[in-house]
């Protein structure tokens, strides 16, 4: 499939880039190993990270945001990562030997965008509420419903949960204080824990 699909496969150490948006670049990227964020810087030099990618993260310019032309967008290395990289055109078109192993692939890597989408989807979910206390409640409601419990343990840190949910770290600090002083939540470390009175001020008591 390396020499099928023309991919090439590249190294990277921490804090380097993997690509910068605006290209003309016609790819899709694959993460296989290692942790890596997508970075947006306006004008005015501020930044936020519109996502997160880890082990089987699909990126690149098709599957970017729109580009403004006066933002930087780029995608950077928490960790030393491996990814690799399939020019667009091998995917679109039928293989000349009709093999299966083609298909199966295209098959996955369109099921990794599927989950791509859901993921963003997900995001948009969250920062659609409109206080900072609302979209930690939609998020903190989102990963019990996948965990299936009240208690479940933040994907990262909190620092990275400020980027999620665009907003400043020491304002989502505070309302994370009062949170648990009115007795809505629990903490330990990245742990969280949603009382009864979360679950009942949500609508879903009894349901998780």
């Amino acid at each position: 499939m390396m020499d099928c699909f023309y991919i090439s496969q590249r190294r990277f150490r921490a804090g380097q880039t993997v690509f910068e948006y605006g290209a003309d670049d016609n790819w899709i990227g694959i993460l296989q190993k290692g942790r890596a964020k997508l970075i947006r810087v306006d004008r005015n030099g501020e930044s936020v990270v519109l996502e997160r990618l880890g082990p089987d993260g699909v990126f690149g310019p098709l599957l970017a945001f729109p580009y403004t032309g006066s933002d930087s967008v780029w995608l950077q290395c928490d960790e030393d990562c491996e990814a690799v990289f399939i020019p667009y055109s091998q995917i679109t078109k039928r293989c000349e030997k009709a093999c299966r192993h083609h298909s199966i692939l295209v098959e996955n890597l369109f099921g990794m965008m599927r989950q791509k989408a859901m993921a963003l989807s997900e995001r948009v979910e969250v920062l659609s509420r409109r206080t900072i206390r609302e979209k930690l409640c939609a998020y903190f409601l989102l990963l019990a419903a996948k965990s299936g419990r009240r208690e479940f343990c933040l994907p990262f840190s909190y620092s990275a949960l400020g980027d999620f949910i665009c907003t400043d770290r020491s304002a989502m600090m505070r309302q994370l204080r009062q949170m648990k002083e009115d007795g809505l939540i629990q903490t330990e470390k990245r742990k969280i824990y949603l009382t009864e009175d979360f679950l009942r001020q949500m609508g879903v008591a009894g349901k998780i």
